[in-house]
This record gives structure tokens, C-alpha cells and sequence, in this order.
């Protein structure tokens, strides 16, 4: 059983105060106790939604959407205050990585158990991220972030837009806040970025 406490669902109602966030996240990052229990109730709703998202585009069936948020949350509590989070914008793009790590973990887990061995490349397919099967689907996960990995090698600035927009579910204008770029340069990274993989998986 896990030391940390996973806090429960917000009261019906409850709305987050960018105000009250910001201030909660300094306090993380000061590594304050209790900082991450008062912020989840905040966020919860939010982080439902980019977790929703995440097991959508990785068809997960062997995590759902709450145990995915709550395997988020104790990653957050075991960092302590690792991370220096800048804003709100920035915790939720660390919150979507931490979400896929544990969705590409679980599919790499998957592989193990089913095939064994390295992922075969697949087709890149934006449309069909939700749609194959479970197995497919694993090695969809796996391929993508290697394929990720050598994007960053050539243009982080596009792998981390391709990231936020993807999968952390960010707009053009929370990505531009947080990469400090303008929203046209994001939107031409994030085709940029739709290319190179259309390319590498073709």
C-alpha cells in the first residue's frame, strides 16, 4: 500500500483560481507539504481530461482514466519539489509526459508479455490512434516515442510542440505561452512536426 494519500474528487462546483494555482505551485516548488493535496482538488477536472485524452490516443484497457490520474498524482508526490513549475500552463504539460510515461510503460509491459522483442513499425495514422487493437496499438505507442526521440535529436523545438499538442492537449496559445514563441510559429512546428512522422512511418 502506497504511503501517499490520493485526495478525493472536488466538490461539485469547485473552480480553480489561476490565482490560487500559481501560488500552490510556487509552494511545490518549494517543496512545502500539503501543496500537491490542496492544488489536486483545483485541477482534478482538468487532469481528468488530458488523462482521458492519453488513454484514448494510446487505447488503454488495462489502466483507466482514474488510476491513470492517480499514478500521475504520486509521481508529483514523489518529485517533492524537483520541478520548478513556472505556471499552469507548465504543470499541466508535465502532467501529460508523466501520463504518457505510464501509458508507453504499460505498453511496453504489454509487448513483453504478448510478443517479446522490439516494437515493428506501424503506419502513422493520427486518425487511427484510437481504433486498432490492443496489441497494435502497443507497438503504435513504442514506435511513436522513438520516433519522437530522433525528432528531438533534429528539432526539439517541434518535438516538444508535437508533445504539448498531441498528447498534453495544449492549444496553439498555451504552447506559445510556454515555449515563448508566437502562435504561428507553433502552428507551422506542429506541421512540421505531422510531416517528419508521416515520413518516417511511411
Amino acid at each position: 500500500m502506497s504511503r501517499y494519500y490520493i485526495p478525493m474528487p472536488p466538490p461539485a462546483g469547485t473552480t480553480a483560481d489561476s490565482r490560487d494555482v500559481t501560488s500552490l505551485l510556487q509552494r511545490m516548488t518549494q517543496g512545502e507539504p500539503g501543496a500537491l493535496d490542496d492544488l489536486f482538488p483545483l485541477v482534478y477536472d482538468d487532469l481528468r481530461r488530458v488523462a482521458q485524452g492519453q488513454r484514448r490516443r494510446a487505447a488503454s484497457q488495462t489502466l483507466g482514466t482514474t488510476a491513470l490520474l492517480h499514478e500521475a498524482y504520486l509521481k508529483f508526490a514523489r518529485s517533492g519539489g524537483a520541478t520548478p513549475y513556472v505556471d499552469r500552463e507548465h504543470f499541466f504539460a508535465i502532467a501529460a509526459k508523466a501520463m504518457r510515461q505510464i501509458l508507453l510503460d504499460e505498453a511496453k509491459r504489454r509487448l513483453r508479455k504478448k510478443r517479446g522483442g522490439d516494437a515493428p513499425r506501424t503506419d502513422f495514422d493520427e486518425q487511427r490512434l484510437g481504433s486498432d487493437t490492443e496489441v497494435r496499438q502497443a507497438e503504435l505507442m513504442v514506435s511513436l516515442d522513438q520516433a519522437l526521440d530522433q525528432l528531438g535529436r533534429l528539432h526539439d523545438r517541434v518535438r516538444q510542440v508535437v508533445e504539448y499538442r498531441f498528447f498534453g492537449g495544449l492549444s496553439e496559445q498555451e504552447i506559445a505561452n510556454l515555449l515563448g514563441i508566437d502562435r504561428r510559429t507553433v502552428r507551422r512546428d506542429w506541421a512540421k512536426g505531422r510531416a517528419w512522422l508521416a515520413l518516417e512511418f511511411s
